[in-house]
This record gives structure tokens, sequence and C-alpha cells, in this order.
């Protein structure tokens, strides 16, 4: 089985989309399914990865004219000639992942797919928006976009034109050979609420390597990371710790909420771009470790923590929650998206109504009040990690996925 990926990125220390995508081709190769890798960015040095065709000069020519219309992405016409690619042609089926980062032109999916079916793996909203990747409190994409509320949302657009993109993904899709897999049970739920609806639409959680992060023991992961023994210490981390949707606002007003004593005895360790704006606010002592791309440095740094906080907005099933489950660390956070599937109530963590800083603060303020609430919360974590999101598991089910589709495809060539 040879299977192609295409993502806007290559590189496993990018952000959660790239991340697991790279995590699924390892999890793939060990049952001994060949991926490659096609990306708008090529970071590896592997002859595994290459470029998405483009034409660069006569595509930003069009995008001149595309992009103040409202269009982000039709203006890669490169996407088309992808079916001369070396990778295409060895390829048995595709697998696309995030496609709408101004690299590849949606309306060419019926084209690539006459010959090779293709998996849609879903890692937010944009498939079945008019422009969005997290759609909020709007729910017009599930009758057809138009007058967006959030014209700024990544990614933004210049004018709106959510109406008329919502169709032309509805008319892509209707002629496209294709089977969706949704991380998280709540985006399941928003595809089948949505234009993706004639399509199988399967729940495959994203899955890591479980023996990679396992659990360091408190005291050896804090003097590794130079951390203090006698102080409680939160987490917390995102790729852009800037981005809005992360919601670091939140993650600072609650904090600084905390009670006096408690707060005097709490640490915050931050994994990200950007901390910087944080720490310039927050009222505890603070640590920044940066980008961390080593899986090892990241083990060590859930491992050192008491609790991981996670103050998002909006997510699908985010990876760093799944990272922290499998080090044993429980979580806080805000009852969003996908977020329930991983941060269980009473059971892994403890949630928050989304965006109520004064309940979330309430959250953390029981879970490093109680110790005991704690150390149960971290064994059920790693035993979840492990039961649920296996890399093996994962794998498999894309292997089976991969498996009727191209059994499929042949029936009707």
């Amino acid at each position: 089985m040879k299977a192609l990926q295409i993502n806007f990125s290559d590189y496993s220390g990018g952000g959660g989309g790239a991340i697991a995508m790279y995590r699924l081709c390892q999890g793939l190769a060990q049952l001994s399914v060949d991926c490659k890798i096609i990306s708008k960015a090529k970071i590896l040095s592997s002859d595994q990865s290459a470029l998405m065709p483009r034409f660069r000069l006569l595509e930003g020519g069009i995008k001149a004219i595309t992009k103040p219309l409202g269009f982000n992405d039709i203006h890669a016409i490169g996407t088309f000639w992808l079916r001369q690619h070396p990778f295409f042609q060895a390829a048995d089926i595709l697998n696309l992942h995030v496609i709408h980062s101004d690299y590849f032109n949606y309306l060419a999916l019926p084209a690539l797919t006459t010959t090779r079916p293709a998996v849609f793996t879903l890692h937010d909203m944009w498939a079945f928006t008019g422009h969005c990747a997290y759609s909020y409190d709007c729910s017009r994409w599930q009758s057809g976009c138009g007058s967006c509320p959030y014209p700024e949302s990544y990614p933004s657009i210049q004018r709106d034109r959510t109406r008329l993109e919502w169709r032309l993904k509805r008319w892509v899709y209707g002629r496209t050979n294709l089977a969706i897999a949704a991380p998280s049970r709540w985006l399941v739920d928003q595809a089948q609420k949505s234009i993706l609806n004639g399509h199988d639409i399967l729940h495959i959680p994203n899955g890591l390597d479980v023996q990679t992060y396992a659990p360091i023991d408190k005291t050896l992961a804090r003097q590794a990371l130079g951390l203090p023994l006698d102080q409680l210490i939160v987490m917390s981390c995102a790729e852009s710790l800037r981005d809005r949707r992360k919601g670091m606002d939140l993650l600072v007003n609650s904090l600084n909420q905390l009670p006096a004593s408690l707060r005097a005895n709490t640490m915050l360790l931050l994994m990200g771009n950007g901390s910087e704006a944080v720490e310039a606010v927050v009222q505890v002592p603070t640590v920044s470790l940066g980008f961390v791309t080593s899986d090892r440095m990241k083990a060590l740094a859930y491992s050192a923590a008491d609790v991981f906080l996670f103050p998002t907005r909006a997510d699908n099933l985010p990876i760093v929650l799944q990272e922290s489950m499998a080090c044993g660390t429980p979580m806080v956070s805000f009852d969003v998206g996908g977020v329930p599937d991983l941060v269980r109530p009473g059971i892994t963590g403890l949630l928050a109504p989304a965006e109520q800083a004064d309940e979330f603060v309430a959250q953390v303020v029981s879970m490093l009040s109680n110790e005991g609430m704690r150390q149960q919360f971290a064994v059920n974590c790693r035993e979840i990690a492990v039961k649920d999101y296996a890399i093996e598991h994962q794998a498999k089910r894309y292997k089976a996925l991969y498996e009727t589709m191209v059994n499929r495809n042949k029936q009707t060539l």
C-alpha cells in the first residue's frame, strides 16, 4: 500500500496538523504502508517529501485578482499538475490534511480523484465552511454561509464571498471520490451536518507514541529543566501563544484571580512562540521553554507540571492534551469542540463553560488544592492514553480505510 499525504508542511515539529500527519506516517510505516508527502513547505531533508507543483509567477498574477475578491486558494493552479508528479503516480490513495494554506486548489479534487481515491482528514472545520477554520458561534455553514460574521477569522478574507465558496465546495465534493476521517466526536457531528454528509465519515482519533510520551519522575523532570521542587507548577502551551483562539488572555485572567496564598506557591511553565506577551502581565513567576520540537523535552515538561491548563476558545482534538494525558498530567480546559474527548470531567481533568474565566479559575483552584484528585487523574490519564490513543490504533484504522477505498475504487473502474 502506497499513500500520498498532502499537507501544508512535512515538518513534524510544526503545528498540530503537521505533527498529526507525521505521526500517522510513522505509525503506518510499522504496518508496511509506504507514505510520501507533498507539501507547501519542505523542511525535512528526506526524499520521502516533496513540494507541491507551483507556477509562482502565474499564480501570483491570478492571486492579485482572486484574493481581493475573497478567494484564498483557487489561484493555486499547480495543483492540477500534481497528477504528473512521481509521488502521485506511484500512490494507491491520497490523504488530504490541512489544504487551506494558500498552496492547494480544492477545485482540482474531482480531477485528482478520478484514478486515486482520497481520504480527507479534518483538522478543523474549513472543509465545509465558506472560509473559516473555526466558526465559533456561527452555524451558517449548515445552510450556505454568506454575511460572514467573522471575515477576519483564520484564514481571513478580504471580501465576503463565503456563500459562493461554500457552493463551490459543495459542487466539488459531489464529484470527488472521497471519505472523511475526523479525529474528534465533535468534528464528526459537525461534518455530518455539513456539505460532506454524502460521504462516509469515520471517527479516527489522532495517535501518538505512548512510549516516548510517558510519565517521568517529577523530581527528575524538574531537575532536568531547572525548575523548583517545592512549588506547584501549571503548564500551558501553543504553537503561537499570541493566537487569540488559544486563549492566553483567559489563562492570564484566571491565574491573576488565584487566591494570594495559592498564587504565591504557583509557577507557570510555558511552551511556544510569543511567551513574552504572557510573562508581561501574568502575576505568577513564569519560565518559558520557547518553541520546543523535541519529543523528549516536551515529555519532561509535561511530567514536571502538576496540572496542564488549556484555555482554548475552539479546537478539534488538541495534540497537546493527548501528550499531557500520556505523560500522566491532569488537565483543566474549556468545554469546546473535541476537548471533552480528552478532558473527561472527574476522570482526566476538569472543564469550565466556554470562555468563562471565573469558572476556569475555580477549576484550577480545585485541582491545585487537591493532591489526591490530581494523583487519581494522573493514573486515569495514562491508562486512557494507552488504551485509546496509542499510534498503532490510529494506524490500523487508517490502513483499513485505505484498503476499503482502494478496493472499492478498483470495483468501479
